[in-house]
């Protein structure tokens, strides 16, 4: 799948003469559909220059910069504006139009996309306001609603015309803390609803749980995964270490009357609680995303050495009846997402019986099911196939090569070296099942 952003040494610059100053140096970056990515680093890094040039609200100067498929480099205005309609800006500020109502301003975009009949714009406009809890706030003038209202009328006015793009720039500046966390996580269930793209650039550390990527800019270049794991390692450290200081906190309470403390005690054990969610989901995506590699790196090496065309490894889901592939080689850079019935084919009959499986032509067994190469418009010949297991012996995965290279047989050493390829494998991928589940 082709990304839904792409950018690939993107320059750019502000100022004339010896006032010219280049904020965004070479930068080259993919997102994908649906994914929730933040973008973070110190002011002047960049962010919102790549926020308003993915935007189409400024010209690319030099470099790539592809949004849904179509370059912007060059880019004519009937174009620029064809790609704005699609995509739903949400800023600081919620530039809301004070003499609208809450109803007007969210239905206003459907008039810029072409939607003018006013019936049809109010019952959208209606709908989005109830999606974000503001149903009966419709008819009233952003003076008379809370700053975490307005935002949530702006995300309502974002997402009106149903963009494939949210672009939203430190919408949780300017609210509080229980604020700007419910705001975050009503755009993260929404976008997720919709099956939307999110950048979000911001400084606020108590969102980082929300995204599935964060990039850092750094003097107008993305900064390496290591270094800004190693900037927030940095930043965890001395978080620990204030907390390893009892005497501070017995100096903050000191003070405290009676009801102060209880509020702060609640307080304290909310953030805790919220601590403790991001250690837990940090640690997942770290270890999920370790162990992705390393399949793909088992899966690539396993066909190389036994020099086979396709390596696939299935995840064994016994609950749900299902096989679904953890890593699929389709023969590319590309990998395939195959969901099997644990009932049908030779990776089902492994993943039952335990029994290793190896054929000489997969179409002349009863066992093989042909409709995944229907589908891709492969065609198996050789097979071998092998279940994974865990410390207890129980199968947990199914490992299959297929089509030895010069048209041989797959032998037994080849069913020896593969099951010695994926052993170590079993223990970590039953671990990663019981997380997902």
């Amino acid at each position: 799948m082709d990304p839904l952003i792409q950018l690939r040494d993107v320059y750019h610059a502000f100022g004339q003469g010896g006032l010219r100053k280049t904020v965004l140096q070479g930068v080259s970056a993919e997102i994908r559909r649906g994914e929730i990515v933040l973008l973070t680093g110190p002011s002047g890094a960049g962010k919102t220059t790549i926020l308003t040039l993915a935007g189409g609200l400024r010209s690319v100067q030099a470099g790539s910069l592809r949004v849904f498929g179509e370059e912007l480099f060059g880019a004519t205005p009937a174009t620029l504006l064809r790609i704005r309609r699609q995509i739903g800006f949400i800023f600081q500020n919620p530039n809301l139009l004070d003499a609208l109502t809450a109803c007007q301003n969210v239905a206003l975009p459907l008039a810029w996309a072409g939607v003018i009949d006013p019936t049809e714009a109010r019952a959208r406009a209606l709908a989005r306001l109830e999606q974000v809890g503001l149903a009966e706030h419709a008819d009233k003038h952003p003076n008379k609603l809370s700053g975490g209202q307005r935002q949530r009328v702006a995300i309502a006015r974002a997402l009106v015309v149903e963009p494939r793009l949210i672009l939203a720039d430190e919408p949780t500046s300017a609210l509080d803390k229980q604020t700007g966390r419910e705001v975050v996580e009503l755009l993260q269930r929404l976008a997720q609803h919709q099956q939307c793209t999110v950048l979000l650039v911001t400084h606020d550390p108590r969102i980082l749980d929300i995204a599935d990527r964060t990039l850092s800019l750094e003097d107008g270049q993305l900064i390496s995964h290591a270094r800004g794991a190693t900037q927030m390692a940095t930043q965890l450290t001395a978080g620990v270490a204030e907390l390893g200081r009892p005497e501070l906190l017995t100096r903050q309470v000191a003070s405290l009357d009676e009801p102060a403390f209880f509020r702060f005690l609640e307080e304290s054990t909310g953030e805790m609680d919220e601590l403790r969610r991001a250690l837990q989901k940090a640690r997942a995506q770290v270890s999920a995303a370790r162990f992705d590699q390393l399949l793909v790196a088992t899966t690539f090496k396993a066909g190389q050495f036994l020099r086979a065309d396709r390596v696939t490894l299935f995840a064994v889901d016994a609950a749900a009846g299902k096989l679904r592939s953890r890593v699929a080689q389709s023969g590319s850079d590309q990998l395939l997402q195959i969901e099997l019935d644990i009932g049908q084919g030779v990776a089902g009959y492994v993943a039952r019986t335990g029994e290793v499986v190896r054929l000489r032509d997969a179409y002349e067994s009863p066992l093989f099911n042909r409709e995944v190469d229907r589908r891709t418009g492969y065609r198996t010949r050789s097979l071998l196939c092998v279940p994974v297991t865990n410390s207890a012996g129980q199968v947990v995965g199914v490992a299959q090569v297929l089509n030895k290279l010069g048209g041989g047989d797959f032998d037994e050493d080849d069913e020896r070296r593969f099951k010695e390829f994926f052993r170590p494998i079993g223990r970590l991928l039953d671990q990663l099942i019981d997380t997902e589940r």
